[in-house]
């Protein structure tokens, strides 16, 4: 087996850790609108969790074969070069905006609320830089106006 298709199979364990990510998300609202209320700081402890299992998995899918795309839609992306650098930079701006505010709420501000979700957001961060990488590499490959 080559390390490509090794490190493609382990991409799926994204799915998974996305489903630990949806399970913080939903996690506040199983005890009702009144136990949100009473305990918001447990609220942002799932919020952190979701935002740290969620980097974690887009972390695991960018490990996934680049010379493919998964989707049609991924497809449609990628081999525009209009849109294949729209969606580069719009990723490079959702990386500059989640970690700022997560070093900010982490390393600056003193609210505690703001650094409960700031380490969740910062992993989060670190996560999309990966995808960023991963969409480059998937840009290069598919571009129509450098496919031979």
């Amino acid at each position: 087996m080559s390390f490509t298709r090794f490190f493609h199979l382990i991409s799926y364990l994204q799915y998974p850790l996305m489903l630990l990510a949806l399970y913080y998300a939903i996690h506040p609202y199983l005890g009702g609108l009144d136990a949100i209320k009473d305990n918001f700081e447990l609220v942002l402890t799932d919020i952190n969790k979701m935002l740290v299992w969620m980097g974690l998995s887009i972390s695991f899918s960018t490990l996934q074969d680049t010379t493919r795309t998964q989707n049609e839609l991924s497809r449609k992306i990628w081999e525009d070069p209009k849109k294949g650098r729209r969606m580069i930079i719009l990723i490079i701006i959702s990386i500059a905006i989640i970690l700022a505010y997560g070093i900010f709420g982490y390393f600056i501000s003193d609210n505690a609320m703001l650094q409960e979700v700031s380490f969740g957001a910062i992993v989060l961060g670190i996560g999309i830089v990966g995808m960023l990488k991963a969409a480059s590499e998937m840009y290069e490959n598919h571009r129509r106006d450098r496919v031979a």
